[in-house]
């Protein structure tokens, strides 16, 4: 089974040249072409996005888990308890993925 990878490398699958010729691998010549490839990546700091808190994520999670046990454990006592402790629960994870 192949990743792809490699078939690039030998140059029998993507390795093409300018010409649209196959490239032989153990040439200079697949350096060259490597060599001419843009990739466009930007690694500087003013375009990355700011990643949420995942430690503050995982914590509001508990939280929520918490709440949602002591909600379905009040299910056979008090129905409308365990409604209003649901939604509470519902809007803790709402508050989860704004974090």
């Amino acid at each position: 089974m192949s990743d792809g990878f490699s078939e690039a490398i030998k140059g029998s699958q993507f390795g093409r040249g300018e010409e649209g010729k196959i490239i032989d691998s153990s040439k200079d010549e697949f350096d060259e072409a490597f060599k001419n490839l843009n990739f466009n990546f930007d690694y500087s700091m003013e375009n990355k996005e700011k990643h949420p808190d995942a430690k503050l994520h995982q914590i509001t999670s508990f939280i929520k888990s918490g709440i949602r046990i002591i909600g379905y454990g009040f299910l056979p006592f008090n129905l409308a308890l365990a409604c209003g402790i649901l939604i509470v629960s519902e809007v803790v994870g709402i508050i989860e993925e704004l974090v």
